[in-house]
């Protein structure tokens, strides 16, 4: 097994590295040959309409490799993409569980794990998110936003909150 060389990485063809048989030596006549025979293969094979079964086939071969993963439920190549997940997963540091503990283990670190929402951090950032904003305050959020610069008086938002309590009003 070799370790994935770059290129091969963003072809997506880091498998063929992880499943090779040659000495793990970067810059290797054999990596260079077999990095430039994928590039050839990989653009032969993209370009140009699937015309022929085997275009269709070769396209679809292509697509398990770069993504193992999408496939492990294929009925054919189920066992095949699971090995291939493997390897990749071994490569990335990742092991699957092998007992109920760690299956247990794994599900916790999950539910510990705190959720991100960019919305929510920035929300709870703002300063005095519990006081209301005065009339400049909010001129000047508006401005931020917007690619106008509103002319609106200091009375033009008490005036709009009249309006509408006037219009809660008569329902």
């Amino acid at each position: 097994m070799s370790l994935p060389r770059r290129a091969m990485e963003q072809m997506g063809f880091s498998i063929c590295c992880l499943a090779c048989d040659a000495p793990d030596i970067a810059g290797s006549q054999r990596c260079r040959d077999c990095i430039s025979a994928h590039v050839k293969v990989r653009d032969k094979i993209s370009s140009g309409v699937a015309i022929t079964k085997a275009d269709r086939l070769s396209r679809e071969f292509m697509t398990m490799l770069t993504n193992p993963t999408d496939f492990i439920d294929n009925t054919v190549h189920s066992e095949t993409m699971t090995y291939y997940k493997s390897l990749i997963d071994k490569h990335q540091g990742k092991s699957q569980p092998k007992t109920a503990e760690e299956v247990q283990d794994r599900f916790e670190k999950q539910r510990n794990k705190p959720q991100k929402s960019l919305i929510r951090d920035v929300a709870n950032n703002r300063k005095g998110k519990t006081t209301k904003l005065n009339s400049q305050e909010i001129e000047d959020l508006l401005s931020k936003i917007s690619d106008k610069n509103p002319d609106v008086s200091d009375s033009y938002w008490e005036e709009l909150l009249d309006d509408v309590n006037d219009l809660f009003d008569e329902d």
